[in-house]
């Protein structure tokens, strides 16, 4: 028998590994969020630009900052994962988001999306973004809000929905509220607007009956569920 494994186990990963990059897979609504992350992303500034993906999975930002002119560096604890980032032209790095194995102020850009609500200390694996950034440098994030809604619909509805998270993906109780990354971002140079988002409804239906298209994630004034926030480190 595979072996069971708790939730927010790293090792997850592995057994969905094929997942990553499949159409309508279990990891589709990451394609989505990382869409959305993407938009905020500045194009770079300068020839040299890095744009450093915390928690990069297999990539999916990638095809979303292709034209942005960054190199993207990617850090993820999951080899196999970090095998088919660069597939899609990140350049891997192995390694703990609570401790980065990049120097200080060697990125124009950080992303941490979809991977705040999978650490053990959310505040210090801010902390690593922003000392990565360098002066001037950008910061977008998102994740799950550890209200009793964004518990109700990631875990005991999203688990059961095609397209929702995988089952044991999740452990709720490392849900992030906002206020606690504003305050890290804000103690190391960052100042974060904070905003909710969701999926477009008419669009998610039709997937949901379909399972074609993609789905536009939409801002919406409430951060309950699904929130993104970005800024820019003080120069």
């Amino acid at each position: 028998m595979p072996l069971a494994l708790r939730r927010n186990d790293v090792r997850q990963y592995e057994e969905l590994a094929g997942e990553w990059w499949r159409p309508g897979g279990a990891f589709v609504m990451l394609h989505w969020i990382a869409a959305a992350r993407a938009a905020l992303i500045p194009p770079a500034r300068r020839p040299d630009a890095v744009l450093v993906d915390l928690g990069c999975g297999a990539g999916l930002l990638a095809p979303h900052c292709a034209g942005l002119g960054y190199r993207h560096v990617g850090v993820d604890l999951v080899s196999v994962s970090l095998a088919q980032a660069r597939e899609h032209g990140v350049a891997p790095v192995r390694g703990d988001v609570h401790a980065v194995p990049l120097a200080d102020g060697c990125a124009d850009a950080v992303s941490a999306g979809e991977i705040l609500e999978h650490v053990a200390d959310p505040s210090t694996v801010v902390t690593e973004a922003c000392r990565l950034l360098r002066p001037g440098g950008f910061l977008v994030l998102d994740t799950i809000n550890s209200t009793a809604l964004g518990r109700f619909v990631t875990v005991t509805v999203g688990e059961r929905l095609p397209g929702g998270a995988p089952p044991g993906i999740h452990d709720p109780r490392l849900f992030v509220a906002p206020d606690l990354l504003v305050r890290a971002c804000a103690s190391a140079g960052v100042t974060l607007t904070v905003r909710g988002i969701r999926p477009a409804t008419w669009q998610m239906l039709r997937w949901l009956i379909t399972r074609r298209g993609d789905v536009r994630i939409v801002p919406t004034r409430s951060t309950s569920v699904l929130y993104q926030a970005w800024g820019v480190k003080e120069a």
